[in-house]
């Protein structure tokens, strides 16, 4: 007896399907059916071609396809200061050319402009999901809510005044107010974002741990980024950074904690019993010679740890796919342990762990039916990723960004034979260059 075909949006036919969940499962000639922005089907392709009918059917012969890369940490608009100010220690790089170039040049048309260069720069390397942490916050909201992007929109804080904001208060009421705007947005999510220990007091985190008791977001934050940090921490408090945060009550499962490069054992113990999620910006650590956060312990504790780029003027891209490639060898070189952060951990890392750190793992971050089809694209034809004994190998270990060919968020395809739908790379190419022209 015949049965007839279903109707989908979509139908993905691809020689491999990396779905994250289950661990270390890499399925060969699968298909993924989506529809109404969902993945609603994984399955043979051979089956899928009788089983389903589509509006539209995608051939990926030589492709795997993977959950949507995460990048749970970056100040997307930053991206107009790539190269500005390279080759120096964190806060020399900091407080002598970033904050200055901030105070000069930061504005919501700078904001937009960038997270467009950046959003664009994202997509065409596989990522569907951002935590930005930045400045006017609305603004990069919006640009990506027009590229169609998922991302965690940080509201920031700070204590002393910028463009944005002048006072802690003002930082705190706008966020509330761009959260209340947000609650309802179908991609767009919010996370508190305090900027750092350093720089925000006492004050301003206890009134995030309280209005959090009732919002439950992430608190997204950069934490024991070098040893300067630790040591000034404890020569002015006799705290160690991550000791205030924990005696504020802000040491639980909603924390985001940023790079974390100076952990000692207890610190450890205590992150994984708390339930907080530590991100990993290898590239940037490396660049900035903040030190190495200790992975592969943090791993073995069981604490989530995610992978993000953090912005384009400490890191000098946004490309995830190269984040996973450095994490995975650090891991190694760090623990003395050539086993630390195989392959499939990377990639895990970069997709699940990440959106679990955010709170958005029961939507996004594997491919399974229910998940939102937020879907990388990866062909493994060129030379340098051939011949293919494991796909996940070739992915972390082989591949560049170039052969990422299609992407989609929420069954919307936003790049499309590695072409942008959503933006427009020339008008982004011409304002980036606009502003280069300002700054130099």
């Amino acid at each position: 007896m015949s049965t007839t075909p279903q109707a989908v949006d979509t139908l993905l036919h691809a020689r491999w399907v990396i779905p994250v969940e289950p661990d270390l499962t890499c399925l060969e000639h699968t298909s993924l059916a989506l529809r109404a922005g969902r993945i609603v089907d994984i399955l043979p392709t051979a089956a899928a071609r009788t089983r389903y009918t589509a509006n539209e059917t995608v051939e990926l012969p030589n492709h795997a396809l993977i959950p949507g890369l995460v990048n749970a940490h970056t100040h997307a608009a930053m991206s107009l200061f790539r190269g500005l100010a390279d080759d120096l220690p964190l806060m020399d790089w900091l407080t002598k050319h970033m904050w200055p170039a901030e105070a000069r040049w930061v504005s919501p048309e700078f904001v937009r402009d960038g997270v467009r260069l950046a959003a664009a720069e994202m997509l065409k390397s596989g990522t569907t999901c951002v935590n930005d942490m930045y400045f006017f916050p609305e603004d990069a909201a919006a640009v990506l809510r027009e590229a169609g992007m998922r991302a965690c929109i940080g509201l920031i804080l700070i204590d002393f005044p910028t463009a944005y904001a002048q006072t802690a208060d003002d930082y705190f009421d706008k966020g509330l107010k761009l959260h209340d705007s947000l609650r309802h947005d179908p991609l767009i999510t919010t996370a508190f974002a305090p900027h750092a220990p350093y720089s925000v007091s006492d004050g301003p985190l206890a009134k995030i741990r309280t209005v959090n008791n009732e919002l439950n977001l992430p608190v997204h934050m950069h934490v024991h980024e070098t040893a300067h940090e630790v040591d000034e921490a404890v020569a002015k408090t006799g705290k160690r950074p991550l000791a205030r945060i924990d005696a504020l009550d802000l040491l639980g499962p909603t924390l985001v904690a940023v790079h974390m490069t100076q952990l000692n054992e207890n610190e450890i113990t205590r992150l994984a019993e708390a339930g907080a999620s530590v991100v990993h910006c290898p590239e940037s650590n490396l660049k900035l010679a903040s030190g190495f956060c200790p992975v592969q312990a943090l791993l073995k504790a069981g604490v989530n740890v995610a992978l993000g780029t953090d912005g384009a003027a400490s890191n000098n891209d946004l490309d995830l796919l190269d984040e996973m490639r450095v994490a995975a060898l650090l891991a190694k070189a760090v623990s003395g342990d050539a086993t630390a952060v195989p392959a499939h951990t990377a990639l895990r890392m970069a997709t699940l762990n990440g959106a679990k750190a955010l709170g958005l793992d029961e939507q996004i971050g594997s491919l399974k039916p229910g998940k939102a089809a937020d879907i990388t694209a990866i062909d493994l034809s060129a030379l340098s990723s051939q011949p293919v004994y494991d796909p996940v190998s070739q992915i972390v270990y082989s591949v560049g960004r170039e052969q990422v060919t299609d992407v989609w968020v929420a069954g919307r395809r936003l790049l499309a034979n590695r072409a942008l739908t959503t933006l427009d790379e020339a008008a982004i190419l011409r304002r980036a260059q606009d502003w280069h022209d300002k700054i130099k």
